[in-house]
């Protein structure tokens, strides 16, 4: 069974200096170079394991459809998404791979789709997708030659299918920087969506506060993709609602934004006691022996924002259909 292991600040300078650290940075590190200046439209090879995962994305978007939203008016999370999450635990997702809902891949893959009790989603289920991926990897049924469709389908796929999450169920955005910063919800999309346009000939940074560029190249980056999607959930300016959006397209080429997503997941989601404090270990990512025991109890760290003290967040995507806004889920 996976615990939680990162409970107390001295905890997680040990994390970030483990070799399970160690491992998860550099295997987002190698998905961000495996998909630089690849569009989401390119052709790659898409292994037998690559498609079962992909299969397994397709079932919970059937499962969505299975599962329709508690009426209500309420802004804040829907209590119809545990309902949800009960179903994706029991559809055991990679049982094509031989796999048990016990087994740790499972258990990241399940927690990758938000928090069941909280009816919240962040940056550290994100994570847990990642995790997910890294545990098949190390258990052999993917091999490097899969990271570029690991992003441009695979993940791209998962995040849709967030998206869709997100609006049905109202997901509350978990405690993050998301709020005033990128995104409610997602880290990753700008970090794999810059290095997509690395070295783009003719898209700048500040292409984004062009609505006819966003429309026209979403398709071919995460990055594109996903300011179009926040402004579809923000009725305000950019410089309003994600006044770091707004910063960042001030930077002189994608490298520079890529380089800095990379600086920024390293201190803002690895190097957070808030995110990483939920985080768990198992046999195929441990923790260190120098963490704190399993049940030791966790030092209380105020968010910047959200879930906090009971302090919740509501939905954007809620307050933006209350407001007659049609969210587009692709």
């Amino acid at each position: 069974m996976l615990e939680k292991r990162v409970l107390r600040q001295k905890d997680l300078a040990v994390f970030e200096k483990s070799a399970t650290g160690t491992e998860i940075l550099e295997f987002v590190l190698a998905l961000n170079d495996a998909c630089k200046n690849v569009p989401l439209n390119a052709d790659c090879a898409v292994s037998e394991n690559v498609q079962k995962l992909l299969a397994a994305l397709d079932q919970v978007e059937q499962l969505v459809k299975a599962t329709p939203p508690i009426a209500t008016a309420s802004r804040f999370g829907n209590p119809a998404f545990r309902e949800l999450y009960d179903k994706i635990e029991d559809a055991q997702l990679l049982k094509e791979f031989g796999l048990t809902a016990d087994d740790d891949a499972s258990q990241y893959l399940c927690r990758a789709f938000g928090d069941r009790e909280r009816i919240d989603y962040g940056s550290g289920h994100e994570l847990n997708f990642m995790c997910c991926l890294l545990c098949l990897k190390k258990q052999g049924f993917l091999t490097e030659n899969d990271y570029c469709a690991l992003v441009i389908k695979v993940f791209e796929k998962y995040i849709k299918v967030m998206r869709h999450i997100q609006a049905i169920y109202f997901l509350e955005p978990a405690g993050s920087h998301g709020v005033w910063g990128l995104d409610d919800y997602h880290f990753l999309p700008f970090m794999f969506g810059s290095a997509q346009l690395y070295n783009h000939k003719y898209l700048r940074p500040k292409s984004i506060h062009d609505i006819d560029v966003l429309e026209s190249y979403s398709h071919l980056s995460m990055y594109l993709d996903a300011v179009r999607y926040v402004n579809s959930v923000k009725t305000a300016s950019l410089r309003w609602h994600s006044p770091m959006l707004d910063d960042i397209s001030g930077a002189k080429s994608w490298s520079k934004i890529n380089d800095g997503m990379i600086k920024m997941y390293k201190a803002e989601v690895l190097g957070k006691l808030p995110i990483m404090q939920h985080f768990l270990f198992g046999s195929i990512l441990p923790a260190d022996p120098d963490m704190s025991p399993a049940g030791t109890e966790p030092e209380h760290v105020h968010n910047t924002w959200g879930d906090c003290c009971g302090i919740k967040v509501p939905s954007a995507v809620a307050a933006a259909a209350a407001d007659g806004y049609t969210i587009p889920f692709d």
